[in-house]
């Protein structure tokens, strides 16, 4: 009598090859559309941000009897005192690392992202 050899279940090593080859194949279709969505995405918040502080510009310049031209400061926006109100609760950062302090600017003037690019207000 011959002794059966039992073939044991699995996969070949083709078979693996092919697998990890579409899934490259998927990887490297979804990464760069991930990294797009990821940026747009930070770019609207910026821009929400830069919304938020000309509503808090024109809130104070309202409040204070500012005219266009005149500039506040992160202070008069932020904190109690004589010459500021509490219009933003806490100071927005951009998502993407840029900054809103020195892109204040004045009343009637909108408010910029040290980034710049998509970072400005429409």
């Amino acid at each position: 009598m011959r002794a059966q050899r039992k073939r044991e279940a699995g996969f070949t090593l083709i078979e693996i090859m092919i697998v990890v080859l579409i899934i490259g194949i998927l990887l490297a279709i979804a990464v760069p559309n991930f990294v797009k969505a990821r940026e747009t995405s930070r770019a609207k918040t910026c821009i929400s941000n830069l919304k938020q502080i000309d509503a808090a510009k024109e809130q104070w310049a309202m409040d204070f009897k500012k005219t266009t031209g005149d500039t506040p400061t992160q202070a008069n926006l932020t904190t109690e005192g004589a010459d500021s109100g509490q219009y933003i609760k806490k100071w927005p950062s951009c998502p993407s690392g840029g900054d809103y302090v020195a892109g204040i600017n004045a009343v009637g003037t909108d408010p910029v992202c040290s980034i710049g690019g998509t970072h400005v207000l429409p």
